[in-house]
């Protein structure tokens, strides 16, 4: 198996979870702040979709899927449009709400496909470029990749045991 045949195999069991922690809820169910103050599985699907795209899109000199394909202005949410809601207090948290799951679901596929369409053609000697210079040491393509996988597993995590507890009876 080839790094581009693991990278690959490991973000597509990412949609799967991300999919999986939304299908079938309701707007109320997706909104829901676990103890009123917890971030929603809204936000949590949101916010690894935003990481996932502006990683990959920087990492590859691309335009991100949520401007260059419509996404801001579809979930019209009011935060500025380049936001990845990191740092997100409470309050920005209660921002980001959907009227629906296919708004998440249709946006982190679409954010997949250009992950897929970068992952498919790498090599192992692509994976050793640098692609930030702002850490010591330099940022490599494969440890940005990795990052941004342990990021989004960790958020979609949350997600499940955010739906476990709204679904819960």
């Amino acid at each position: 198996m080839h790094a581009h045949d693991v990278l690959v195999e490991a973000y597509g069991r990412i949609k799967d979870e991300v999919h999986a922690a939304v299908v079938g809820l309701s707007p109320d169910e997706l909104n829901a702040r676990p103890g009123g103050t917890a971030n929603s599985i809204t936000w949590l699907i949101w916010h690894l979709t935003r990481v996932q795209d502006d990683h990959v899109a920087d990492a590859f000199d691309l335009e991100q899927v949520w401007l260059s394909d419509g996404w801001a202005d579809r979930f019209a949410l009011p935060l500025a449009k380049d936001d990845t809601g990191y740092g997100h207090d409470p309050q920005q948290v209660a921002e980001v709400r959907v009227d629906s799951g296919d708004l998440l679901t249709g946006y982190y596929d679409a954010v997949h496909e250009q992950t897929l369409r970068m992952l498919r053609d790498l090599s192992a000697e692509d994976l050793d470029r640098i692609v930030d210079e702002n850490w010591t040491p330099a940022v490599t393509l494969g440890a940005r990749l990795v990052s941004v996988l342990s990021d989004d597993l960790q958020h979609v995590g949350q997600a499940a045991y955010a739906r476990g507890l709204s679904t819960a009876d």
